[in-house]
């Protein structure tokens, strides 16, 4: 069983801290995350959106610290469980609505769905529905743009199922072997589906499994948006020095199961609730108003804005075409300069 951290009330946070537009960020990025997710879950129970469909209610924070702490030109990449990320990195929630439905007006045509999106306007590059697949693909895109000579990075995304594999400890190897600036971030929201981490391993905090190659890594209260960007602007600045990689891990919650047809049974109301109390977009929203940042009418301003994007994303989506049947033979292989490989 998933365990709640850092149960005690922790100092406030300064407003003076963070400008107002860091703070307002912060709560229309989660709060859009928030009611998209909502509102996906609804249609999937309607069974307008099909297949696989992984919310991430209760993890926003992960996201949206992140993004404050790093620039433009910073790289990101995840797992399955991925709508979240493009709509926080400014992807139009348009388009990952329509890709929810399969619609040829989704961000990947309609041929991806839920669990692999892309965005390489917005430095997004997946969306992978393998575990621990993204991993060495994220190692990589870090080491492309230390190889170009840039000071950008690689946010790269996991869950706390996806450190058992093989791929995560060779990508840790080489990363801190060759100084790569990525950032691996473990979304650890207790669970690899319905296992908890602690029938798993003998080892549950899982920031430790970077003393094996001697990266500095941290354990990060996930729920706290401020916490996140802390220690996300941390390790970004050593990758930038070209000092290498960081570990991070996120103690996060998931609100919902692991995916849509998860009851999540294998937990109890108590903990979901304890986790709820700690919700990282009601810390937030009492930041601004204890810190007369933003008025309660100002939030709801924001909240109704919100309200009618998703609306908009769900109109787009319905009024939108299917792909053409011939779009299954297309996107599949890139583009040969070998005219011999063409009529292969």
């Amino acid at each position: 069983m998933a365990t709640v951290k850092d149960k005690k009330t922790k100092k406030a946070t300064s407003k003076n801290e963070f400008p107002k537009a860091t703070f307002m960020f912060w709560y229309e990025n989660m709060m859009m995350m928030r009611k998209f997710e909502e509102k996906a879950g609804q249609l999937y129970g309607q069974q307008k959106i099909r297949g696989f469909c992984h919310l991430y209610i209760g993890q926003e924070a992960c996201v949206a610290g992140a993004i404050s702490a790093l620039k433009e030109g910073d790289k990101y990449i995840t797992a399955y469980r991925d709508h979240a990320h493009p709509i926080a990195l400014g992807s139009d929630p348009n388009k990952i609505m329509a890709e929810l439905y399969g619609k040829e007006t989704g961000i990947s045509k309609g041929k991806g769905g839920s669990m692999h999106m892309f965005d390489k306007e917005h430095g997004f590059f997946g969306g992978h529905g393998i575990v621990g697949g993204q991993v060495p693909l994220g190692t990589g895109i870090a080491f492309a743009e230390k190889y170009k000579g840039t000071d950008n990075l690689c946010m790269t995304y996991m869950g706390d199922g996806a450190v058992r594999q093989g791929a995560f400890h060779e990508a840790m190897n080489i990363a801190m072997t060759m100084k790569i600036p990525v950032i691996f971030c473990i979304e650890n929201n207790g669970y690899a589906m319905g296992t908890s981490v602690k029938r798993t391993s003998n080892v549950t905090s899982l920031a430790d499994l970077a003393n094996a190659y001697e990266m500095p890594s941290k354990s990060v209260d996930g729920m706290s948006v401020v916490d996140v960007h802390h220690a996300v602007a941390e390790a970004a600045d050593r990758a930038r020095k070209g000092d290498g990689p960081t570990l991070l891990e996120f103690r996060t919650y998931r609100y919902k199961g692991h995916s849509m047809s998860d009851p999540a049974k294998y937990r109890t109301k108590e903990e979901v609730e304890a986790y709820k109390s700690r919700d990282p977009i009601e810390q937030v929203r009492h930041l601004i108003l204890d810190g007369k940042i933003a008025t309660e009418k100002d939030l709801e301003a924001i909240d109704n804005q919100i309200k009618e994007k998703v609306e908009e994303s769900v109109k787009f989506a319905e009024e939108s075409a299917f792909p053409d049947p011939s779009e299954a033979y297309k996107d599949v292989y890139a583009q040969s300069d070998y005219p011999y490989l063409e009529d292969a």
